[in-house]
């Protein structure tokens, strides 16, 4: 059981950051456009995204039920994200024995939904061309900002360390992204655009 946040916001601004540093969760200060503030502020971003991505559902939803599993599971990666973004947030000598971070769980769950939601799907020959429903082209860049975030993570890691369940998740989850981007395309009976080198246009 994770420690519940000891969080007051009461005020908006507080003008401690305004020569660009800011304070990690042990009270470290470090520059805003740190590695790891970077990785965890990446984080953030992948979470508005996921966000996104639930509101857009939620206005289809009703006439594809299926898709409400889908709304459910991307919560629960809401909340994982916070717990991921809590302990980047936290050097690891800060870090208490309960505070929220992502376990070896998590990424195995993460796994089972792959391979359970990929036996639906027909087998790829080519690249997936991100669009074809708005819900598809959302997910999509839920996984490009997910590998992003990744990437800052390996960057991170070469740094200082890191909990060693941050890069195994952010890995498995850019591949979620991927089979609930296609999964949700199959649901909504919308075909696939795959990539074919030979509808590039030519050059005049």
């Amino acid at each position: 059981m994770f420690n519940q946040p000891h969080i007051l916001i009461n005020r908006v601004y507080t003008r401690t950051g305004d020569r660009g540093e800011t304070s990690l969760a042990g009270g470290h200060r470090v520059a805003k456009d740190g590695s790891r503030i970077q990785a965890f502020g990446t984080i953030d971003e992948l979470n508005s995204f996921v966000g996104l991505v639930c509101q857009t559902i939620q206005g289809q939803e009703s006439n594809y039920p299926r898709l409400r599993q889908l709304v459910r599971t991307l919560s629960r990666i809401q909340q994982e994200l916070f717990n991921l973004g809590a302990a980047l947030a936290t050097r690891i000598q800060d870090m208490q024995p309960h505070q929220p971070h992502i376990r070896e769980k998590d990424i195995l769950r993460l796994e089972e939904e792959i391979d359970r939601l990929n036996q639906e799907l027909p087998a790829l020959h080519s690249f997936v061309v991100p669009g074809g429903c708005r819900i598809n082209a959302e997910l999509h860049i839920c996984r490009t900002v997910c590998r992003r975030a990744e990437r800052l993570c390996v960057s991170l890691a070469r740094e200082e360390e890191i909990p060693p369940e941050t890069l195994p998740y952010l890995n498995r989850l850019g591949d979620a992204f991927f089979v609930w981007s296609r999964w949700t395309s199959h649901v909504l009976g919308q075909p696939e655009t795959l990539w074919d080198p030979s509808t590039a246009p030519e050059q005049e």
